[in-house]
């Protein structure tokens, strides 16, 4: 390849990750403010400055948009790293007691809620109108929060071990019950917590629920 593609090639990369910066910024302001249903492609074409046929081939068609605005805003960037591999889960895996571990993974869980809680209650909200679009999203969405509690569990259970009598299942639910955009939203938005205090009860109960109060206070000893 000469210098000139190379170059020309560089160019069309960067330009295309432009695009899609805006498109997905258009998107996202436009989704909260007047709905997924209310939301057309042209609109969003129009507000990011590109043509309807550019959202189409970089990002694709409106479910598609829907699934990229949530993925940046879960991951609070626009970079294609896998989740497990980003400093913050590094962190939680590196912790040496549950406690520890626990409160990491409630500090995850509270950034990932502020980011995405929005967006999510305007898919549940509109989704109750039957549209097929915003059912399976939020199918996928489910599916994706049951897997990272399953995950975590068993990262628990295997490395500090749970509370006495419980198992990895049943922490997966117990995990996956508490650790959602609606208590978040109702805790938050309806009963006037903090983020900062929301993050402090759900690291302390998880603790609680996962771990024990006892088990927890003795750190480090339970590593196998």
């Amino acid at each position: 390849m000469t210098e000139k593609r190379r170059y020309s090639s560089a160019l069309r990369g960067e330009q295309t990750e432009l695009a899609r910066t805006r498109i997905l910024t258009a998107a996202g302001a436009l989704f909260l403010d007047r709905g997924y249903l209310g939301t057309t492609l042209a609109a969003i074409a129009t507000e990011a400055g590109v043509s309807v046929q550019t959202v189409y081939n970089v990002i694709g068609g409106k479910p598609a948009v829907l699934k990229a605005v949530y993925d940046v805003a879960l991951a609070g960037d626009d970079e294609p790293i896998p989740m497990v591999d980003r400093p913050v889960y590094q962190a939680i895996g590196a912790a040496t007691d549950p406690r520890q571990c626990l409160l990491l993974y409630a500090s995850l869980a509270r950034q990932i809620s502020e980011r995405t809680t929005p967006l999510i209650r305007m898919a549940r909200a509109q989704a109750a109108t039957g549209d097929r679009d915003l059912t399976e999203y939020l199918k996928t969405l489910d599916a994706e929060l049951e897997f990272g509690c399953h995950y975590m569990a068993g990262r628990l259970a295997e490395k500090f071990g749970l509370r006495t009598g419980l198992d990895t299942d049943t922490a997966a639910d117990q995990l996956w019950s508490i650790n959602g955009s609606d208590l978040a939203h109702r805790l938050v938005n309806e009963r006037g917590w903090t983020w900062d205090q929301y993050e402090t009860w759900l690291g302390n109960t998880l603790t609680d629920l996962l771990i024990g109060q006892a088990d927890s206070d003795s750190g480090g000893d339970r590593l196998q």
